[in-house]
């Protein structure tokens, strides 16, 4: 930077007098609309939500046979197309949290839209199953890293008092990409008789993709700016995405302490994740972004037109009722943009996973006494027992969507230090969808096997398990900055 402040970032405290004296501190700046920014930085949710939810309507035609336009799949291949996405996000995960520590936030999503645009592409035009796998793990990567990046980017760009509402749209465009995918899905099943509907539904995601890499001309986020002992340029963007009057020279400053404490014992990475309070905040990261795909959430979200299409309902009805699993995921999305400044972050945790627990037993029953009974006999079963399963997927999706979906992406975002915030929400989204793969491969298969009641009671007892690790681990992260929460943690856990 050429000034003191900057000649001193690596080597002792950078002061208030310092920091204030920067040419940055005084001269014009003009302001960022923020909401605006938030909005093109969370097309990179509405991708990832489009390019999961779009599979759900495609898979049907994809089963059929290559004669009819399809790919031919069994319930293995079909859980192998699914998965193969959640294999590639998993990558991107982890891949960008580096990536994003090393060259910035904005970077890594204008690298995404690109490989987000060669991957919808991609599976549009796969001639065979080998072909879609591949482009379903390379618009994963894509999926991945967003999920991974977004909520860092949201957390940082945010002020303190409206980070939550921040990190939670990026949640609700997610649910806003799968309702645009069940939606789309149901137009060309019902306007279109072709045997190529399955690709139009899959190239739609092109769209967004450009757009992302068009509005992405934002300026990197000042926490990012400030562990580089980039302070100018941070200070600048803080006056530019803070309110007229904001002390941004005394925020700038709790930043370099946090900046100046991480150097002192050495910078974060991956040898210092044996450190105890980095280590106990990993395992409670994992911990969050696990519970979120253990309740089973993706088994409706990808499978429900099949789950319909097995209590009976035809592929063009099942189709058309999906667009209900989305609509109340957005009406629920808003409900947990506008709870998650009030409600206490555990909380929200604790009441979404006993709603969701509910569900699951009550889906279960459903089966169990409604739908494989008649499978059994040889008979369809009752329409009752369809819009019953529908009716329970829907209450599932309110408790998903409005606490424990939105609550899971802003305490990811909050939880790791500065210097470890890319790489852990890395790993921990890593995981996040290393289990979702594994959940998606194994649940058509499972549900062939052993039937839809089984398979729900399955994740019921899994939650069991999550509610207890989330009331005896998971701290509560509402209400303060992130340098407050990283210096609690630090005292806390060390």
């Amino acid at each position: 930077m050429g000034t003191a402040a900057g000649a001193r970032a690596q080597h002792g405290t950078v002061t208030r007098q310092e920091l204030a004296a920067l040419p940055e501190a005084t001269s014009p700046v003009t302001p960022l609309r923020t909401r605006l920014a938030a909005f093109v930085i969370t097309l990179g949710g509405l991708l990832f939500g489009y390019d999961t939810g779009v599979i759900a309507g495609a898979l049907p035609y994809m089963s059929r046979d290559a004669q009819e336009g399809g790919l031919g799949l069994t319930p293995a291949t079909e859980g192998l197309v699914t998965s193969s996405l959640l294999v590639g996000a998993a990558f991107g995960a982890l891949g960008s949290g580096r990536f994003s520590d090393r060259y910035g936030r904005r970077r890594t999503l204008l690298v995404l839209a690109v490989v987000f645009l060669l991957g919808a592409v991609g599976t549009a035009v796969a001639p065979n199953v080998s072909v879609m796998v591949l482009a379903r793990v390379v618009l994963g990567l894509a999926v991945g890293g967003a999920s991974a990046t977004v909520p860092v980017f949201l957390a940082e760009l945010a002020p303190r008092e409206s980070r939550g509402s921040y990190v939670a749209v990026d949640q609700l465009m997610i649910v806003t990409g799968q309702l645009l995918a069940y939606t789309v899905n149901a137009v060309l099943a019902n306007t279109v008789d072709s045997p190529d509907t399955w690709r139009y539904m899959l190239v739609v995601a092109s769209v967004p993709a450009v757009a992302l890499w068009l509005g992405m001309h934002l300026p990197e986020t000042s926490r990012w700016y400030a562990a580089k002992a980039r302070y100018g340029e941070a200070l600048t963007t803080l006056r530019r995405t803070r309110p007229a009057g904001h002390d941004a020279v005394g925020e700038l400053l709790e930043m370099t302490r946090v900046v100046d404490a991480e150097a002192a014992t050495h910078r974060v990475g991956r040898r210092d994740l044996r450190v105890p309070w980095v280590r106990r905040l990993l395992v409670v990261g994992i911990g969050i972004a696990v519970i979120q795909q253990v309740s089973g959430v993706n088994t409706i979200m990808y499978y429900a037109p099949t789950l319909l299409e097995l209590t009976g309902l035809a592929t063009d009805a099942a189709l058309t009722a999906t667009i209900a699993n989305g609509v109340v995921s957005v009406v629920a999305a808003v409900i947990g943009l506008r709870v998650v400044r009030r409600v206490r972050r555990r909380s929200m945790l604790l009441v979404g996973q006993a709603g969701i627990l509910l569900s699951l037993l009550a889906l279960s029953l459903v089966f169990a006494t409604g739908v494989e009974p008649a499978l059994r006999a040889g008979e369809v079963p009752a329409a009752a027992a369809s819009y019953t399963v529908l009716a329970f997927m829907l209450v599932f999706l309110l408790f998903q969507q409005a606490a424990l979906s939105p609550v899971t992406w802003v305490m990811l975002s909050e939880i790791f230090p500065l210097r470890l915030r890319g790489l852990g929400m890395g790993i921990a989204v890593f995981l996040h969808w290393c289990v979702n793969a594994a959940i998606s491969f194994a649940f058509p298969v499972l549900v062939d096997s052993f039937g839809g009641a089984a398979a729900f009671l399955v994740f019921a007892v899994i939650n069991i398990g999550a509610i207890v690790f989330a009331w005896r681990l998971v701290p509560e992260t509402s209400g303060r900055s992130l340098e407050q929460l990283e210096e609690d943690f630090r005292r806390r856990y060390a």
